[in-house]
């Protein structure tokens, strides 16, 4: 192994021992996603020695990476099986769809970014992940495509949820979406239980950035 992949295992590990589990997120099935799928290979050129840094990586025109325990978070709550047909609203680097799509049967992930759309299927491809379909889009009020779906994922926050997300879910699929304005957002669960009833959990408090709803002219980094 050389010098700078053991370098890399360990920054792996760390994360995953001093900001993962510290943060409540001790699913066997996750810390293992985590560990197996490689977070530098879905950050921008340059920025790999930052992979695994507990901050927001910049991914080009204003988009950013969400913090791992974040991520981590996510993928506790929402449980993946592996028969879940899943949802994932802004594709960004690619990263969130690998991790989905590790424990899923397929993943449709909707970016509303062309380039950031691209460079996502190039590095999925890259990774050799083939259950992932990576479409360009504006999802900011649902994604009727394959609906319904087993598992939603929503990786920019938005003011309310609309309705239509609640009814693109499965009765038991589950729905992880960033709700409110700076300065505190609501990480919220949302569970469908019936054809008209949903059970929701505000998992906890954090600020991120809100879900881009117009195409953005050009690629700026």
């Amino acid at each position: 192994m050389t010098a700078v992949k053991m370098d890399m295992e360990r920054a792996r590990f760390n994360m995953i021992e001093q900001q993962i589990r510290t943060w409540e997120v001790l699913d066997p099935a996750v810390l293992a996603m985590l560990a197996a799928v490689r977070r530098e290979d879905f950050v921008p050129e340059g920025l790999e020695a930052l992979a695994f840094a507990d901050l927001e990586l910049p991914i080009g025109n204003g988009q950013r990476m969400l913090q791992p325990k974040i991520e981590a978070r996510i993928l506790q709550e929402v449980a993946i099986k592996n028969t879940d047909i899943v949802l994932e609203v802004g594709t960004g680097s690619g990263y969130m769809a690998a991790l989905l799509a590790s424990q899923a049967e397929y993943v449709h992930s909707v970016e509303i970014d062309p380039v950031l759309a691209e460079n996502a299927r190039q590095r999925l491809a890259a990774t050799g992940v083939a259950n992932v379909g990576v479409e360009t889009g504006n999802a900011s009020q649902g994604w009727s495509g394959a609906a319904p779906y087993d598992v939603i994922v929503i990786s920019g926050s938005l003011p309310e949820l609309p309705a239509a997300f609640l009814q693109q879910l499965k009765i038991g699929g589950r729905l992880m979406a960033f709700i409110g304005e700076p300065p505190v957002m609501k990480a919220r669960l949302i569970v469908r239980t019936d054809d008209q009833a949903f059970n929701t959990i505000d998992v906890f408090e954090t600020v991120v950035a809100p879900l881009t709803t117009s195409k953005r002219p050009g690629f700026v980094f």
